[in-house]
C-alpha cells in the first residue's frame, strides 16, 4: 500500500494503476461504514484508492473543524488490512494552495435541508470532490446513503460536468441499535449515545406508515417529528423532510421514490440520517 501526499504523485500513480480504479473519499476516523465502501471498491475494481482529507472548506465553524476526530495511524492500519492499493493523504495547502479561489456551485440541490443550516457546506464538498476526481480520474467513486443529500448532489455534479465517473451509492451501515455509523458518534456522551437511536426510530415510524399505505407528506413528517420530540436528549430538530429523490423538493404526496430525512442536535453533536421510500 502506497501513501501519497501530493497531487502530482497521486495523479501519476492513478494513471499508471491497473484499471478500473475505484475511489472512496473519506475524512478519516474510519469505521465500518467506510470499510463497507472500501470492500465494495476492492471487489468491483482492480485498483482500490482511498483519500483521507479533513476538508476545511465544508466546515462553517472553525471549532467544529478543530475537534473533528482524527486517527491517521489507525486508519492506515485498517486500510492495509482491507487491501487498499493507494492512499491519498494531502495537507490542506496541497489541496488549497495560496491564492486558491475557484469554487464549484452545485445549484438548487445545495440550498435545501443541510444547505439551509450549513451555508457554504456543499460548495466545499463539491469543490473538493471535483478536485479529487480530477487528480485521480477514477472509474468509480463510492459514497454512503447516510449522507443522502450529499450523494444526490455528487451524482448530479458528475453527470452535469461529464466527469466520466460512476458514482456508486451504498446502503447506510448501522450500529446494532439502529444508529447510523458516523465518525462524530464518538463525541456523544454515554447518555446521548443511549438516546441517539431515536433518530432512526423516528424515520422508521414514517417508513412503517408508508408501508401501510400512507402517502400524505405532512402525515409522514409529523410521525417522525413526534418520535423525535419524545426524547429529551434531542435539544433541537433542524428539519424533518419527505422529499423527492432527484430534486429534494418537499412532497405533498409520495407517489414515487422519496427520502425521509432529519437532522437533530444532541449537545455539541449534530446527527443526520435518512430512509429511502421505494
Amino acid at each position: 500500500m502506497r501513501v501519497i501526499n501530493t497531487n502530482k504523485e497521486m495523479s501519476r500513480a492513478c494513471r499508471e494503476a491497473v484499471k478500473p480504479v475505484g475511489l472512496v473519499p473519506t475524512m478519516g476516523a474510519l469505521h465500518s461504514g467506510h470499510l463497507s465502501l472500501i470492500d465494495q471498491a476492492r471487489a468491483d475494481n482492480l485498483t482500490a484508492v482511498v483519500s483521507i482529507f479533513v476538508n476545511p472548506t465544508q466546515f462553517g465553524d472553525p471549532k467544529d473543524l478543530e475537534k473533528y476526530p482524527r486517527d491517521m495511524e489507525g486508519d492506515l492500519d485498517l486500510l492495509r488490512h482491507h487491501g487498499v492499493d493507494l492512499v491519498y493523504a494531502p495537507a490542506p495547502e496541497e489541496v488549497y494552495p495560496e491564492g486558491f479561489d475557484t469554487w464549484v456551485d452545485v445549484g438548487s440541490l445545495a440550498d435545501k435541508l443541510e444547505g439551509i443550516h450549513r451555508p457554504g457546506h456543499f460548495r466545499g464538498v463539491a469543490t473538493v470532490v471535483s478536485k479529487l476526481f480530477n487528480v485521480m480520474l477514477p472509474n468509480r467513486a463510492y459514497f454512503g446513503q447516510k449522507d443522502g443529500q450529499q450523494t444526490a448532489l455528487i451524482q448530479k455534479l458528475a453527470r452535469d460536468l461529464d466527469m466520466g465517473v460512476e458514482v456508486v451509492v451504498m446502503p447506510t451501515i448501522r450500529e446494532s441499535d439502529g444508529l447510523a455509523m458516523s465518525s462524530r458518534n464518538v463525541q456523544l456522551s454515554p447518555e446521548q449515545r443511549q438516546a441517539a437511536p431515536v433518530v432512526h426510530r423516528a424515520l422508521c415510524q414514517s417508513h412503517l406508515l408508508w408501508i401501510q399505505g400512507e402517502r400524505d407528506g405532512d402525515t409522514l413528517r409529523d410521525a417522525a417529528r413526534t418520535v423525535l420530540q419524545s426524547e429529551s436528549k434531542v435539544e433541537s430538530i433542524d428539519y424533518v423532510s419527505v422529499a423527492g429523490m432527484l430534486t429534494l423538493d418537499e412532497l405533498e404526496r409520495v407517489d414515487g421514490r422519496a427520502m425521509v430525512s432529519t437532522a437533530v442536535q444532541m449537545g455539541a453533536v449534530r446527527l443526520i440520517d435518512n430512509i429511502v421510500l421505494e
